[in-house]
């Protein structure tokens, strides 16, 4: 694993090192481009600065004016031009470190993700580490759009068909090697000025309902008769047929109408209205996804999804890119003169809503579409940088067993994590794993549920291989006490393991497929003899549901009962003390073994540190007892 590892890390190098340079480039010519700006500029204001303003105004002045005037506008295009590269390239540098960084697991170098779990009730996301910090979400936030996030953040959070999880598989394993085509895409999404969810929703809201100006003809009608008005008068005050009295009070008029009928003008382009340059920028992410070439059923199911609709999506996103341009005037310090002029909201909100009206209904299947591929290529590059990873085998419903080679923690870098075959079903039994303090219980557990989640998404798990059905997943690992709702920790597991339960029974009830439970440590928080019959009594629960699972306990007679010595795999941890000089030293291999633990090292744990010097009243009262 550490030599693929190795080898993607260095790819990643090179094309970093790649992208640096041409970056470097368009960055030196952008700077000389503007001491040609900066020349251009001079070079139109002196001729003017001397020129007498009179009749006999030197022609040749004017004329090196304007050609410098020219100049300047060609530079300022090329210069917008060479700055789109550089943050171009500056965003594929910055994507081939983080890839880097993915891959030794160095999460302070990440960026930091704003994905939170759903809510705190949820049945697995705090315990398995799916969103935050250093989580799964984290290893694969290569996705490009708002959306994006949401599908792949579904993804990780909701189970899967048999069917779709194959599609998926296909998808993501033709994705991986496409390292050009993912990487272009993110880094375009990157650079789509806000890319906000909330603001995406409000615009797909607007287009898929009623245009606000077509139902209002007379309104339509009205503009554009009184935005031809000005300038007609202004060209007859010109002639002097009219005063100009006359041409200012129709430009009176036109803003007073503005400032009337306009409302719902503006209400709509509030409800519609998003920077211009983000549909240009889903206009190209359109466009790469169409223009690709694939052949497995989902990718081009999406490429499908893409031509409904009158005409190609990316051509529809580059129409309503103009349109939003023309929209952009709004933000002008001239927008009220061009307002008064020509009623120029009036004038776009109807070829707004032309375009609404045509192809409104379709953004939102569009956008979808895109989104489902942004996930896919996010799952795509963690295939890429787990060449060592393997796609599970997806077995029929019919087949309830989990059973894995080589499992390991997929947020653990390769240089530390320890993996183990594992073995977890059929209904009638459960994994019954003990061991000492810090010997990888809870971690095999997470390993466990989160490649369980991977699987479900359609991507490689941590694993050499793996075989499981479709799995409907609960967890009991990280309970809380709450204060404000009067639970006590106790009583907040107890109410978490009930919730496991009933889940089992639903599942059974609806025959949804099976549940896989993973509860850690169960019942800390009460005396041994009531935490041990209470165990039983929910691990018997589970089992007459069908569902299978793992426990962890350090009770090593958890299971020594007739039903459950029965139904229970127990397999162990252990650890290797040695004595030193400086006291007992614990290491842990972190390999499975078969059986029940034969070791304990919670007061070894209180010697190392320094805790275990009894005081002279405790040693007294000993005595006395």
């Amino acid at each position: 694993m550490p030599d693929q590892s190795g080898r993607v890390a260095g790819i990643y190098r090179e094309r970093s090192e790649r992208f640096a340079r041409a970056r470097d480039v368009y960055a030196q010519r952008s700077r000389r481009v503007a001491h040609a700006r900066l020349v251009a500029f001079f070079g139109i204001a002196l001729p003017l600065a001397l020129v007498p303003f009179g009749r006999d105004t030197p022609p040749v002045l004017i004329g090196i004016a304007l050609l410098f005037l020219v100049g300047f506008v060609v530079l300022v295009i090329y210069d917008n031009g060479l700055k789109r590269r550089v943050s171009r390239f500056d965003e594929l540098v910055k994507i081939n470190d983080e890839g880097r960084s993915r891959l030794a697991r160095d999460w302070e170098a990440l960026p930091s993700s704003d994905e939170l779990p759903p809510d705190p009730e949820h049945p697995f996301a705090e315990d398995l580490d799916l969103f935050g910090h250093a989580s799964l979400f984290s290893l694969l936030e290569t996705v490009a759009t708002p959306l994006g996030r949401n599908v792949l953040r579904r993804r990780l959070l909701e189970p899967a068909g048999r069917g779709t999880i194959l599609e998926r598989q296909a998808a993501v394993a033709q994705l991986a090697p496409l390292i050009d085509i993912r990487q272009e895409i993110t880094a375009t999404g990157r650079t789509i000025p806000s890319a906000d969810a909330a603001a995406l929703e409000g615009f797909l809201t607007w287009a898929e309902g009623d245009p606000w100006l077509r139902p209002r003809p007379h309104l339509a009608w009205t503009a554009r008769l009184l935005s031809l008005a000005p300038s007609l008068l202004i060209i007859l005050n010109v002639a002097g047929i009219v005063s100009w009295q006359a041409w200012v009070t129709a430009l009176i008029v036109n803003v007073a109408f503005t400032f009337t009928a306009g409302t719902g003008v503006h209400r709509t382009f509030a409800r519609a209205f998003a920077r211009e340059n983000e549909f240009q920028g889903y206009a190209r992410l359109l466009a790469a996804v169409a223009q690709s070439r694939f052949s497995c059923a989902a990718l081009t199911y999406i490429q499908a999804e893409l031509s409904q609709g009158p005409g190609t999506a990316q051509r529809q996103m580059k129409r309503l890119h103009r349109l939003l341009a023309l929209a952009e005037v709004r933000y002008s310090m001239t927008y009220m003169f061009i307002q008064a002029l020509t009623l120029w909201d009036f004038h776009v909100l109807w070829r707004l809503e032309r375009w609404q009206l045509t192809a409104g209904r379709h953004a939102r299947r569009w956008l979808e579409a895109l989104a489902e591929f942004d996930a896919l290529a996010a799952l795509g590059g963690l295939c890429y940088e787990n060449p060592d990873w393997a796609f599970p085998e997806i077995a029929e419903a019919q087949t309830p067993t989990l059973e894995a080679t080589g499992l390991g923690h997929p947020l653990l870098p390769d240089a530390v994590r320890v993996v183990n075959d594992v073995k977890v079903g059929p209904p009638g039994t459960f994994l019954f794993v003990t061991g000492s303090n810090m010997s990888g219980k809870s971690t095999l557990l997470r390993a466990i549920g989160t490649n369980t989640v991977l699987a479900r998404a359609g991507a490689p798990v941590c694993a050499s291989a793996m075989r499981l059905p479709p799995l409907i997943l609960e967890t009991s690992m990280r309970v809380h006490d709450s204060l404000q709702q009067g639970l006590s920790h106790f009583m907040a597991e107890l109410t978490r393991l009930k919730g496991v339960v009933e889940a089992a029974r639903r599942v059974r009830r609806d025959g949804d497929g099976t549940l896989l439970y993973l509860l850690d440590d169960v019942l800390q928080g009460t005396n041994t003899a009531e935490r041990r019959i209470a165990a039983r009594k929910i691990i018997n629960h589970l089992l007459a549901e069908g569902a299978i699972g793992g426990v962890t306990s350090h009770d090593l007679a958890l299971a020594d009962t007739e039903e459950l010595s029965a139904a229970c795999d127990p397999v162990h941890f252990t650890e290797q003390v040695q004595e030193g000089p400086d006291g007992p030293r614990i290491s842990f291999d972190y390999r499975l073994r078969p059986g029940v633990a034969t070791s304990k090292n919670a007061l070894k744990l209180l010697q190392i540190v320094g805790l275990d010097e009894p005081l002279a009243k405790d040693e007294s009262a000993e005595e006395s007892v």
